[in-house]
Order: structure tokens, then sequence, then C-alpha cells
């Protein structure tokens, strides 16, 4: 599963949502997107019978299929699903599918059910007990999914790895360069040990010690350290380093430093690589956040000693020890920005990329030429409602 290394944008660790589903009589829907795995007790029984850890319909004796609806907690490009059966033996769905589509807004159930789905994952065989790995060839952007189980049966978790496309009209102003829900991403890490530090980049604060960043206890004299590609080039104003939870174990100092990578498409992630949009050996480093004392259980608030552009940023922590969360609060500059909604548009669904230019003001047929011209060039001329005001540069 080469895919698994992108994020799953259905847990609900990244606000995801099990909008509806026609049927939950045994287990409920919303365990489908619980980030842990699925656990099992052989003595938990309810009133309804053997309680799953997923989502389970009761038996069908009549002809159709259930579905369930999730909304992505960050829309997307889908690069594989895991259909995620354990514990399910004798009760799970012989065949599932996927299906996708991008709406505008925070659509009802009812009017996603008149929405355009396309199918990403088209019926195919699972089996029990086991996790089902379905990788996606569509290269589009969608807001929801929807799966499919045939006739019935009960699926422990639904996986949606990919690769976040936040919609740029909302990262404007000052926003966490940083966060994974507005593009940002780990690129690299010395030790992940104990965790992954992708959790470093989720929304909202840490629950648990194990909700962030954990690696293993050094003893050769080095330290640890994570790179994150941010949204886009621009330009920090504020830092803050979280070691909520982390008691005896947080990291004693850190520093933060950055770099402008040269290459536009530094950061891309389209080779499918988990290193990839590394800025690369040759990138020039500069301090933002001299090395700081840090405090066990505390939000460190910090403000960085440099204003000049950054595309990375590089985490150290000394000698080692976990982290909560890492915030690089900040703004995109003009032309990260457009070059966001340009990727963006060509993402897109031909009809949503459609309805969001008509949305900014471009005449309808105007909107369906451009569409149809796509991948858009960076001197195709946008609605200036799509882009920020073109000020000095950074």
């Amino acid at each position: 599963m080469t895919f698994t290394h992108f994020p799953d944008l259905a847990s609900r660790a990244l606000a995801g949502s099990v909008m509806y589903a026609n049927d939950e009589l045994f287990a409920e829907r919303e365990n489908l997107i619980k980030p842990g795995p699925a656990t099992f007790s052989t003595e938990d029984f309810g009133h309804k019978g053997k309680v799953y850890d997923g989502w389970e319909t009761r038996r069908r004796r009549e002809p159709g299929n259930d579905y369930a609806i999730v909304r992505l907690g960050v829309p997307g490009v889908v690069r594989g699903v895991v259909i995620d059966t354990a514990w399910f033996r004798g009760n799970y769905p012989p065949y599932a599918s996927v299906e996708a589509t991008s709406v505008e807004g925070v659509p009802s159930p009812a009017e996603l059910e008149r929405a355009n789905w396309e199918t990403i994952v088209g019926k195919s065989t699972i089996r029990g007990d086991a996790e089902n790995a379905f990788e996606v060839a569509d290269r589009r952007r969608w807001t929801h999914v929807r799966l499919s189980i045939y006739p019935d049966g009960g699926v422990a978790r639904l996986r949606v790895h990919g690769e976040p496309v936040p919609d740029p009209r909302l990262l404007d102003g000052t926003i966490d360069l940083a966060a994974l829900e507005h593009g940002g991403d780990v690129v690299a890490c010395s030790d992940t040990f104990y965790s992954s530090p992708v959790q470093l980049l989720l929304p909202g604060r840490a629950r648990i010690m194990g909700d962030g960043w954990e690696n293993a206890r050094r003893r050769d004299g080095g330290n640890d350290h994570v790179t994150v590609r941010l949204a886009g080039r621009g330009r920090v104003r504020r830092v803050e380093i979280d070691t909520s939870y982390f008691v005896g174990n947080a990291a004693g100092w850190a520093s933060l430093s950055g770099t402008d990578a040269s290459d536009p498409n530094a950061g891309h992630p389209d080779a499918g690589d988990p290193g990839a949009g590394h800025p690369g050996a040759g990138a020039e480093w500069f301090e933002l956040i001299p090395k700081t004392r840090l405090q066990p259980d505390t939000r460190h608030f910090l403000r960085p000693v440099s204003s000049a552009p950054v595309t990375h940023v590089r985490l150290d922590v000394f000698p080692d020890g976990g982290l909560a969360r890492l915030r690089v609060h900040g703004e995109l500059d003009a032309d990260a920005h457009r070059a966001a909604v340009l990727r963006w548009l060509d993402l897109l669904p031909a009809g949503h990329a459609v309805e969001v230019l008509r949305g900014a003001g471009m005449p309808g047929r105007t909107a369906e030429e451009l569409v149809g011209r796509r991948p858009f060039a960076d001197g195709d001329v946008l609605p200036p409602a799509l882009l920020l005001p073109v000020g000095p540069p950074l």
C-alpha cells in the first residue's frame, strides 16, 4: 500500500464526518472514521447483539445495498482507499465500491443525494478481517466519498488516503502555514519511533500524549528534527511550539529554521514519495526561532527573528523528546496564492470548476471555455475575487 503515507482525509482527527448511512442497526456509522485501529471483545454484547467497533447493517431481506456518505475533513486528491473489515469474519460484505463527488459549501445529506457521484473504486471483492487496499488513479479533487457495500454487513474503518487540497479562497490573511488542512506536510523526520510527526500539524489541541510526535531516547549526542513543507511561500509572524501532555518526556529545547526553496514546485507531492518536496541538501537555511528552552506540558508562543519569506521550516528538538503541535502563523504571498488557485482549479471536476468561476463573476460561456482548455496557465485571466490583492513583494 504505497499510498498510505498520505494522510487519511476522512479521519475524525482531520474533522471528517460520516454524514449519513441508510442503515446502522448493529453498529454506528461514526466508527468508520475513528483514528485508531478497531478493537474487539468476545464478551461485549448489547440488546441488538454483538457490539462491533465499526459500521454494521442488518441482514438484508430485499434487493439493494447499503451505503454511507463521508464528508472529507480536508478535500483533496484521493490516492488510495482502505476498506478495513477487522474483526468482521462471518458478517462482512463480500463486495464494496467507493464513489466521490465535489461540491461547494456544506451540503446536507439530501442535497448530496442529488450530487454527481463518480466511481473511484469499482465494485470489488473484499475479504473479511482484512485491510482491503485499492489504489485510485483519478487525480481530481473531491469533497465527499460514498462507501457502498453489497448487499450488507460490517466494515470497521474506511481510510481515504490522499493529498490535501484546501480551498485557496480561505487562505487569505494570517493562517497556520504549516497546518495539514491548509496544505502543509512533513517531508522529512529523523525519528518516528513512537508516533508520526504528521500529528504535529493536525487541527485543534492534542487530547492525550499519543496525539503528538514522540521520538526514541537519543544516546548518540545528536538531536531529532522534522522538516515541514508549508502551504506556500510566505512570511512567518508567530510560532507556537506546544508540549501539552508531555510531562517527563518533552523536548528540552527547540529551534526553528527556514528556507526559501528555489524550485517553485518544491514540496509538490505528485511523485508519490514520502520524501517528495524536501528542499534538498543545497538549501540555505536561516534562523527563525533561536534555540529556546521548553517547559513540559506548555504552549510556547514565539516571535521569529527573521521576516524573510520561506517555503519550508525545520524544527530541531534537543536532544530528543515529544511535542504536541507546531503552528507557523503567517501570510502567503500573492504569487504563491495565485499558484494555489490555478492548481486547485485544475484539480476540480469540470462542473465544479465552472461553478466556481461563475460564482466569482465570470460569464458562463467564458468559464466553460476556460475550463475546457485546462490545465490553467499562469497568464490566464482569473476573476479578482479568487485572488489576493497584489501588494509589495515579501
